[in-house]
């Protein structure tokens, strides 16, 4: 809603916005968790849960979780401890346990 003076504008309590500093502006670019896909080769499901810095599905997700639990419970302990950064060799050791079914081609007839 536009006042017609500053004026009445303060005295309403309405705060005057600054415009933003271009060189004092951090980009960065952020990826909204609908915009993933998941973190394992060849799967396009829906990201359900974070994993380090990435993010993997609700099925990879539960696998993980399965994987840190055989691990032992010392596992969950020091995992809440880290950071996602320091989460990530975690989750590209699981990655390597996963297993990639591809789907066999259907060769065309001949003829």
């Amino acid at each position: 809603m536009a006042y017609r003076n500053e004026a009445t504008a303060s005295r309403l309590g309405w705060l005057k916005i600054q415009p933003s500093i271009p060189h004092t502006a951090i980009y960065q670019t952020e990826y909204a968790m609908h915009d993933l896909t998941c973190l394992i080769k060849g799967c396009q499901a829906r990201v359900y849960a974070p994993a380090g810095t990435h993010s993997v599905c609700r099925e990879h997700f539960l696998s993980y979780l399965t994987w840190r639990r055989r691990k032992g419970p010392q596992m969950f302990l020091k995992y809440a401890g880290m950071t996602m950064e320091e989460r990530d060799p975690l989750v590209a050791e699981w990655a390597n346990t996963i297993r990639v079914e591809e789907i066999p081609t259907v060769s065309a007839p001949k003829t």
